[in-house]
């Protein structure tokens, strides 16, 4: 299904999570093999991994390099962190690996007719920053601040900003899409429907970030501003303008994960729930704006 025709845009959304993403990446290869598309994509984290493979259009990609890298410490681990500063290894994971051993068609994302944003935390200003990518070669440390995990990851300095996560400031920027002109909005959780955002991080925010304190305060609100997207998001629903997939179970893996079997079964556990809703996304994506 080509993208929608009329005034107003569509969007996808897409949520992070860590390892939990490569419920996302199955959701989106699932969209890639029935020609689904947007015309535009913002992803947060994982969402915004996952999110370029799919905007260059490399079915199967993800779930590739997953299981094949999970186990090596350069990939994710406490060592890499340690040695690095950073639980992943930047040259591994932004350069050999698209670059040589599983290539990321940067030809292809630069063609593609779909806008691609990333979301990314401020850690002067403590607020989110929707940034688009147009050139994923050129500008691979947007994609990497978006990626980098608080606590376990050194404060990137890109295009004049010094970023982390951006699910540490908005996990889910349907608002901030909608905003941009996506009126209406595909969305993608790595949680179930019924999650709840318990506080965390507390008193350790401000003393790890004590040096950023806005950040340090949006780390600390976290569960409020992630709460308050899921509300908006269900009240988007009721009025049609929004469509959400998410798991059907609570995924039991965490942010890291170096089990390839688990990893498959997360992955099909997106494909599942994506088959599942296609009638209903297709009706979605059919409508046109009133």
């Amino acid at each position: 299904m080509e993208k929608q025709a009329g005034n107003e845009k569509t969007g996808l959304v897409l949520e992070g999570g860590g390892m939990r993403g490569i419920y996302t990446a199955g959701v989106l290869d699932v969209f890639l093999e029935h020609n689904i598309s947007f015309d535009g994509v913002i992803g947060v984290s994982a969402g915004a991994i996952h999110g370029c493979s799919y905007v260059s259009g490399q079915m199967g990609r993800s779930i590739r390099y997953y299981k094949k890298y999970c186990q090596d410490k350069r990939f994710m681990s406490l060592y890499n962190m340690i040695k690095t500063g950073d639980i992943v290894d930047e040259q591994f994971c932004y350069h050999e690996l698209p670059e040589n051993l599983d290539p990321y068609d940067y030809e292809a994302f630069g063609k593609s007719d779909i806008k691609y944003y990333v979301t990314c935390s401020n850690v002067d200003t403590g607020k989110a920053e929707y940034l688009q990518i147009t050139d994923m070669k050129r500008q691979i440390d947007l994609l990497r601040a978006s990626a980098s995990l608080p606590y376990v990851s050194r404060i990137v300095e890109t295009e004049g900003k010094r970023m982390l996560d951006g699910g540490c400031t908005d996990s889910i920027p349907v608002h901030a899409f909608m905003k941009m002109g996506y009126g209406r909005n595909v969305v993608v959780l790595t949680r179930r429907r019924d999650y709840v955002k318990e506080p965390e991080y507390g008193m350790l925010a401000g003393l790890y970030y004590r040096k950023y304190p806005k950040f340090a305060a949006a780390l600390k609100k976290r569960h409020k501003s992630y709460n308050n997207a899921r509300k908006l998001i269900r009240r988007l629903e009721e009025e049609g303008k929004a469509f959400v997939i998410s798991p059907t179970e609570e995924l039991s893996m965490g942010r890291t994960c170096h089990d390839p079997e688990e990893i498959q079964r997360v992955y099909d556990m997106g494909r599942k729930d994506a088959i599942r809703n296609l009638g209903n996304l297709e009706v979605f994506l059919e409508q046109r704006a009133m």
